[in-house]
């Protein structure tokens, strides 16, 4: 007869270990997929950095773009031209290499901000509307707060290895910042 405390001292099996809240997020699936938003979405907008600072694309380059700047009121408009060039083509490379994802996320929602106020809000639908635009503002928003994921240069620099949220919020509010200043220089 076995007593009840020998029962209950008796060694069970090993219960698996409880998966982290980090590795359930860490998953190829979910890495995978932050890949081909950051891919799709980097080298689109790397591509419409491209037509302004180069032409490529049929896009006007510095000069046809610098003089639709200046048409939509900014000062120096080729100036504006080279900026918008860079921050597209520079932060949709960020996003797609995942470098520097917060920053790059950033670099991409600060000039999307621009470009929807340019467009203006009169429809959401194409022809006239914002909902491109506004895709890849919230995709790039997106990205810049939930980090790039495990397949991203960011995980080899020690300051981005572990994503945190603060980065990405931190470096969106920089980006609305100065897209409102971009405006405020606007006519």
């Amino acid at each position: 007869m076995t007593s009840p405390s020998a029962t209950a001292t008796t060694p069970q099996a090993a219960a698996p270990a409880a998966p982290s809240r980090h590795a359930a997020l860490s998953t190829p699936g979910h890495d995978t997929g932050l890949l081909l938003l950051r891919l799709v979405l980097g080298l689109t907008m790397a591509g419409h950095g491209a037509q302004k600072l180069f032409g490529w694309f049929g896009g006007g380059g510095i000069s046809g773009t610098g003089q639709f700047f200046t048409a939509s009121g900014y000062p120096a408009g080729d100036a504006m031209a080279v900026l918008a060039g860079l921050t597209e083509t520079l932060g949709g490379l960020g996003l797609a290499a995942g470098l520097l994802t917060p920053l790059a996320g950033a670099a991409v929602v600060g000039t999307l901000v621009n470009a929807i106020a340019v467009h203006g809000t009169g429809a959401f639908f194409a022809p006239a509307g914002i909902e491109y635009e506004l895709v890849l503002t919230a995709g790039a928003a997106a990205l810049a707060l939930t980090g790039p994921g495990r397949y991203a240069v960011d995980g080899f620099l020690p300051v981005l290895r572990a994503h945190r949220l603060a980065h990405g919020a931190l470096a969106l509010g920089l980006g609305v910042v100065l897209a409102a200043v971009m405006l405020l220089v606007r006519n």
